[in-house]
């Protein structure tokens, strides 16, 4: 019995994916609904899960990229009671066969046998000679085997691969798995020490003595001809040039954030605009509120869902910022789902807070909350990351003083918030020191117009810095 593991649909839009990580090895056993692999695509990460229980079997690399509905992979489990009744039945065809021959000629074979191992009285045997005939007295259950040149053992298409893209002869390896089978680990480890060979197990050589070889210190064959190379796992991490440099291949979120900011800035003409604003009103409203929004709601009061509430105020004072143009055509949008730039591991994302215009504070705040821990996890889908008509960008919290940022097709406009700092302005006629933060919005200025966008930006430092009109509405 067997299961293909094959990767799933995603989303229209997605026709490949690479596999980040196998949290299974090769030959190893997975229980149903065990995590096998991860998979990233241009937009999401995904985990794949097994269906069935059984041994894994590997197919496609760590690195690799995948079409949607393509094989990665089997989960085989072996069939035992087969196996025992095929056992079963050359047992009793041997009993049958057995029971054919007289006892004479069962006789004469014993004594053959005990002939042929047995040594002439005139015949001086040699320390190799008597070795091996001892040998041919133990048991055979009791013999060591080579398990280098064992080829029962299965050897899957992912190892094949493996040493073949590195020229490793794989009768050099001593196989770790069920029956001796060579696993990605032993490759990766032959691959990684340069040709040395590394195992735990006994290994028993006809023509030399046996060797025991642990991971502290390995014993190497003499004339392997396999050169060291500088490849890292399969995941495509190389070092090349001695160790000055790594290479390793993009992402496919990271391809596609570099196709749609290139693709932006190609195809829409991008004019920025900047304004400052006093943020102490602000500042001083989460210190007031903080400890009972906190014990009410759960979640802090931050400044995201402040800005947030301030951007669907502007929209809907300038609602040509709320529109994108489709082809000859402008389409205005009604609705307000924002959508919030967020850093992850794998790369900047932007999930979507859906009609911020009816949504509390403490509501914006779980939903912002949420898909922090969900990017950090790899665990956004796509319809997350869909339909937003306008972006926000903090990169204050990381320090950013003042940027430009570019606008999230098709959207029209994106606001890029920056670091809060301290210093000195004109407060009607007098020199006070400030918390003071660099807005900076970039639009589309096919669609938008200076004054438009001036406007709005004018009014979200409005709504900023006097926030109680926020929350009355006004």
């Amino acid at each position: 019995m067997s299961g293909d593991i094959r990767i799933p649909s995603v989303g229209e839009s997605v026709s490949s994916g690479l596999i980040s990580q196998w949290h299974k090895n090769d030959g190893e056993s997975v229980n149903v609904g065990e995590l096998l692999l991860t998979l990233d695509t241009d937009k999401i990460s995904t985990e794949i899960t097994a269906d069935c229980a059984g041994n894994l079997q590997i197919l496609a690399v760590e690195g690799e990229e995948v079409s949607i509905g393509s094989v990665v992979g089997r989960i085989t489990s072996e069939n035992l009671s087969h196996l025992q009744s095929s056992d079963q039945k050359e047992a009793t065809s041997d009993q049958l066969q057995g029971d054919n021959n007289d006892e004479n000629h069962k006789e004469k074979n014993s004594v053959s046998s005990i002939e042929k191992q047995a040594p002439q009285e005139n015949q001086r045997q040699t320390p190799v000679e008597i070795e091996a005939i001892e040998a041919h007295q133990v048991p055979a259950q009791n013999t060591k085997r080579d398990l280098r040149l064992d080829r029962k053992a299965p050897v899957s298409p992912v190892v094949n691969r493996l040493a073949k893209e590195n020229g490793v002869d794989l009768s050099l390896i001593i196989g770790s798995g069920k029956r001796g089978a060579i696993l990605k680990k032993d490759v990766q480890s032959f691959i990684d020490s340069g040709g040395e060979l590394r195992s735990s197990k006994v290994v028993e050589n006809p023509n030399t003595q046996s060797i025991t070889s642990k991971d502290s210190e390995a014993s190497v064959l003499p004339d392997l001809n396999v050169k060291p190379v500088s490849h890292h796992g399969s995941s495509g991490l190389k070092i090349e040039e001695g160790g000055r440099i790594t290479r390793q291949p993009l992402s496919p979120i990271r391809r596609k954030i570099a196709d749609h900011l290139v693709s932006a800035q190609r195809d829409a003409a991008l004019l920025t605009t900047f304004n400052e604003c006093d943020m102490s009103s602000v500042m001083r409203l989460r210190k007031e509120l903080q400890e009972d929004f906190i014990a009410k709601y759960g979640v802090k009061i931050g400044f995201m869902s402040i800005f947030i509430k301030a951007v669907v105020d502007a929209l809907k004072e300038v609602e040509q910022i709320n529109a994108r143009i489709d082809g000859t055509d402008l389409i205005r949008n009604h609705f307000f789902d924002i959508g919030v730039a967020v850093g992850s591991e794998k790369g900047l994302v932007v999930p979507v807070i859906r009609d911020c215009d009816n949504k509390s504070f403490a509501q914006i705040e779980k939903d912002i909350s949420e898909y922090a821990s969900r990017a950090n996890q790899g665990k956004l889908e796509i319809a997350d990351l869909q339909g937003g008509v306008f972006t926000i960008s903090n990169g204050g919290i990381y320090g950013s003083m003042l940027s430009t940022p570019i606008i999230n097709p098709p959207q029209s406009a994106i606001l890029g918030m920056h670091n809060i700092i301290e210093r000195p302005v004109a407060v009607e006629g007098k020199v006070v020191i400030r918390p003071m933060m660099y807005l900076a919005l970039s639009y589309d200025h096919r669609i938008v117009d200076g004054k438009e966008a001036v406007t709005f930006l004018r009014r979200v430092k409005e709504c900023v810095e006097n926030p109680a009109r926020l929350l009355v509405g006004a």
